[in-house]
């Protein structure tokens, strides 16, 4: 089977943001930024660089800032849910690789579980050539660089979660503004493991399984399902739990890394029906020992367009930057559908405490003196 043979269902899912997106017209009305025109797809994947799609950026930053200004006003403690892309996976899918490689920085290695606390990824595309890199977390803001992220986060993560091996729910923020980086806000969730290692709590499974419930169920989430090319992806756990939320899949997008490790029978695996994802797939290539980032993309072009078996798989379902503008296409498409119903609840919340305000008695100016004299005595008496 080749890459020009999927069923007819899978080829809806490759066009799916482009026959649907509220922001992919142009001035004449006609459909434009296809994800990849028929005359792409026989071009080598390495025309396709960063800044991934700058007109994307440009139009919805003004709109993924108000859901982090929404965000930062920890408006959901009020139960009104924001969009946003959830990342999960099992543990050693390569999820981590997968973020690295669209915003190009290095996150926490090694053994284990290195996603302890939610961290959500805001990273916007900066015009000056010196990244400009922040942690917000536990109301502090730490200034941080490429060199030292990783270890920034790991300080932070112990702070929020314990320097054992445990995990919390209280999420960390991280701030990327870099050159040619998509505009993307995302939320990564630690990674599933049913096996407690030395250290950690015997429940960890459950625990984690809540964290990634709670931020997937929101129909509000568009989820991010890491998936590596050497496994059964009927198997993977977090297949099982985004279709418990997502049954459709709607609003599911796989990712596909190790896709050298394991390339035989991946075409059939991302066209087939087996595993429905209404979003689709892109298949990668991890970045690999030293290389630098601009050098992994080059390798990974060369792998899906030379490679015996890879390189059939359609190219609008392969490589990073393909990804990373499906990601931004996708958000646009959330953000743009979620806000007036966003501010529909804002402004009855609003109505509603205001009632309440007018409910309360009035105060008269003589009993509000009388108790600004109270005040100012006990600040007096306790401050000699």
């Amino acid at each position: 089977m080749g890459g020009r043979g999927r069923s007819s269902r899978s080829k809806r899912k490759a066009g799916l943001l482009n026959e649907e997106h509220p922001l992919s017209s142009d001035d004449s009305g006609q459909k434009s930024n296809r994800l990849i025109s028929s005359q792409e797809e026989e071009k080598p994947m390495a025309i396709i660089q960063a800044p991934i799609i700058s007109s994307y950026n440009d139009r919805i930053r003004p709109l993924l800032d108000v859901v982090d200004r929404l965000r930062h006003l920890k408006i959901t403690e009020e139960g009104i849910q924001l969009p946003k892309i959830v990342v999960v996976g099992d543990q050693s899918s390569g999820k981590s690789s997968v973020l690295e490689s669209l915003a190009g920085i290095s996150l926490p290695r090694g053994q284990g579980i290195c996603t302890r606390a939610p961290l959500i990824m805001r990273l916007q595309n900066h015009h000056n050539s010196q990244p400009e890199i922040f942690l917000e977390y536990a109301g502090t803001i730490v200034p941080t660089d490429e060199e030292h992220i990783a270890d920034a986060i790991t300080a932070a993560t112990d702070a929020i979660a314990g320097k054992v091996k445990g995990i919390s729910n209280n999420p960390l923020t991280l701030i990327v503004k870099k050159k040619g980086v998509p505009d993307l806000t995302m939320v990564d969730l630690p990674g599933i493991t049913r096996v407690p290692v030395p250290g950690q709590p015997e429940d960890i499974y459950e625990q984690i399984s809540k964290i990634i419930m709670e931020y997937i169920t929101p129909e509000e989430s568009i989820i991010l399902n890491v998936l590596s090319a050497t496994v059964d992806f009927s198997t993977c756990e977090s297949i099982r739990m985004s279709q418990r939320v997502d049954k459709t899949g709607q609003r599911t997008l796989a990712v596909v890394t190790k896709a050298d490790k394991s390339p035989e029978g991946l075409l059939e695996k991302v066209s087939g029906d087996d595993v429905y994802i209404g979003l689709g797939y892109v298949c990668v290539r991890n970045r690999i020992g030293d290389e630098s980032y601009e050098q992994a993309r080059v390798e990974e072009a060369r792998l899906f367009e030379n490679h015996p078996l890879l390189s059939r798989i359609n190219k609008s379902m392969v490589g990073i930057p393909v990804l990373a503008q499906k990601l931004v296409q996708i958000q646009a498409m959330i953000i743009v559908k979620c806000l007036p119903d966003i501010v529909r609840k804002i402004n009855y919340k609003l109505s509603a405490n205001v009632d309440d305000l007018n409910r309360l008695p009035q105060i008269s100016p003589q009993l509000l003196k009388r108790w600004h004299h109270s005040c100012m005595c006990l600040v007096l008496v306790k401050n000699p």
